[in-house]
Parts: structure tokens; sequence; C-alpha cells
């Protein structure tokens, strides 16, 4: 018998690995539907869904190893991460799916979270007042109106997978929804700024580079202390705050 491998385990969610098959068990069985429903509308590579019994969802491992990880260089080629940027081009011009997006809300809104976020950060001491107030500045420019697109939600580098220069499967659909297409591409290349003119080359026009790197600063402001608070390293080498540093 294939072992368990445990690939994420924290109070809200778990996922497990036995040979090539994923289960993930989850509290929140509307991520659970969102996922199944997303893998079933989406125009690019997904894993198969194997079965679904609440609230473990059986999912097939996609071919391929993932485009990167976060704090560690990409072994990809500049071809790879264009045809992940060619992808995330395909999903953002499919049809709005009929759900809002979990994470992203109105400007106003976000704006407040990440005001209460950052006091907390200084606050608690878990971040140097003056890298917070640099990185909530260069954040600015990312709370602005967006046109909605279907949009992963939360496609980090290591949720994109590719064999040689071709894109085989993207995983973790569970926040997708109507969002801003600049916080996707900014996901897919937080620590990795390297490769963002190869992911821009494959996405075509209607790319504001501003906001994406403002995306960096705000993506990694919001995240820091539940990392920190889920067991999590977000000071590890080139990982959050290392893409915070790099905003000074």
């Amino acid at each position: 018998m294939d072992e368990v491998a445990v690939v994420v385990a924290h109070s809200e969610r778990a996922t497990l690995r036995v040979g090539d098959v994923f289960l993930k068990v989850d509290t929140d069985q509307a991520r659970i539907d969102a996922e199944v429903a997303a893998l079933a509308l989406v125009p690019v590579p997904t894993p198969e869904v194997l079965w679904r019994r609440p609230p473990v969802l059986a999912l097939a491992a996609v071919p391929g190893r993932a485009l990167g990880r976060l704090g560690e260089p990409s072994a990809a080629s500049p071809t790879a991460w264009a045809a992940a940027g060619a992808a995330v081009r395909r999903l953002h011009e499919a049809p709005l799916p009929p759900w809002h997006g979990r994470r992203r809300r109105d400007p106003g809104e976000l704006a407040a979270e990440l005001d209460g976020e950052c006091e907390l950060l200084v606050a608690h001491g878990i971040l140097p007042a003056d890298l917070v107030t640099r990185n909530r500045h260069v954040a600015e420019a990312a709370i602005r109106p967006w046109t909605p697109v279907f949009t992963h939600g939360d496609l980090q580098v290591d949720h994109v997978f590719v064999d040689g220069d071709e894109v085989t499967g993207i995983i973790d659909w569970s926040e997708a929804g109507r969002g801003d297409a600049l916080f996707d591409l900014a996901t897919l290349t937080l620590g990795h700024e390297e490769h963002l003119a190869d992911v821009v080359s494959g996405y075509g026009a209607g790319v504001d580079l501003d906001v994406i790197r403002a995306w960096w600063s705000l993506r990694s402001l919001l995240g820091v202390r539940w990392l920190v608070e889920h067991g999590f390293d977000p000071s590890a080498p080139g990982c959050e705050v290392d893409v915070l540093k790099s905003r000074m």
C-alpha cells in the first residue's frame, strides 16, 4: 500500500496524498463546492474529480511538476512561465462564474482590512513599523476599481504544474470566483519577480506592472499574521517577509 503523505494541514483544512490520489478534508463545504464547480467550468487543465463524500474530496494527481516553489529558484524554463501566463489568460477570458470570489471585496472594504492588519502587525511586533508603512504605501495602487474576471483566487506558483514547456494542470480551486485578474498574476509571480516578464509575455496586453507589484505588498501584508498563526514561516528566505523587504 502507498504511504499517506500530509501535503498541508492546519485547523481549517488538510490535504493528504495516497499514491496518485489527493484527499482534501475541509471544514468549510462552501470551499469544496466552489472547487468542484470551478473544475467543471474552467478552460485549462485541472485534476480529475474521483469522488466526493463530505467533508472529503478525492482528486487525481496531475502530471508534471510544480512550476516553482515560494522561497526557491524555479527550474522551469521561461517558455514554461510564458505558457502559464497564457493559461491564466484563457481562464480570465472565460465566461464569469455565477458566484463571487471569496477573497476580494470592494476597494473600501479592502483598504479597511489592510489598515487593520497593518496595525496588528506593528502592535504585536510581528513586523517593523517602517517595513509595514512603506509596503502599505506601495499597496495602495492595488486598491482600485477593477473589472471582474474568472479568477483562480489562490494561484500560487506551486499550484501550476508543467511538463517541459507545457502546462499540464492547475490545482486548488477552492478560492475560485469573480475577481481581479492582476491579483492572480501577482500571486503566481510572488517571490519570483525575475519571471514576471515571461508570464506577461504569455498573458498578453492589459497588464499594469505597478498594480502587480502593489498586490505583492498587499497580499504579503494580509498573509503574514495568518501564516504565523497557522504554523508557517513567512520569514523563510524568499517568502513573504523578503517580498516586503524588497519593496524598501
